[in-house]
């Protein structure tokens, strides 16, 4: 399955634009939480984001409140959070569900194109990051424990 570019977003300072902009790079989008045990992965991510975006990786961060309550915050507070605590510079997006009737479209085409374990389409928790190759195609879903770190190999093989 192929993610659709033109899906509506908008950015973390509240502009609506759509994921055109990311046509023809690696893709690795990650449903994040500022308050989670697994908040530290931001500084993985903006690794990989700050070694590899040259190469052609898009990491994209989708904040929700959605597991334990762990990204209360207005998108001022996240962002101010992510750009003070961890230095994130990647794109951020203003905060979505990902799972149930108000999924955001994008998590919709994600799910579909990579279900979880035993074809679950639910995100189980924060962190939960997905890779799309240059074509959109929608390659693999990772689970919140697996590092950004360890999943640095399969994103130079699409670069």
């Amino acid at each position: 399955m192929k993610l659709d570019y033109t899906t509506p977003v908008t950015t973390i300072e509240g502009q609506e634009t759509d994921l055109t902009p990311f046509e023809g790079k690696v893709l690795l989008i990650v449903n994040t939480a500022s308050k989670c045990g697994f908040t530290s992965q931001y500084t993985q991510l903006e690794s990989l984001h700050s070694n590899l975006a040259d190469r052609g990786l898009a990491v994209l961060g989708f904040p929700c409140n959605q597991f334990g309550g762990q990204e209360p915050g207005s998108s001022d507070a996240i962002q101010q959070f992510c750009e003070l605590r961890y230095g994130v510079s990647f794109p951020l997006f203003e905060k979505v569900d990902v799972n149930g009737s108000d999924t955001h479209p994008v998590f919709d085409q994600l799910k579909a194109g990579a279900p979880g374990l035993l074809g679950s389409k639910r995100v189980k928790w924060n962190f939960t990051k997905f890779l799309v190759d240059r074509n959109g195609t929608i390659i693999r879903r990772y689970g919140s424990s697996t590092t950004p770190k360890q999943i640095k190999g399969d994103i130079e093989g699409l670069l």
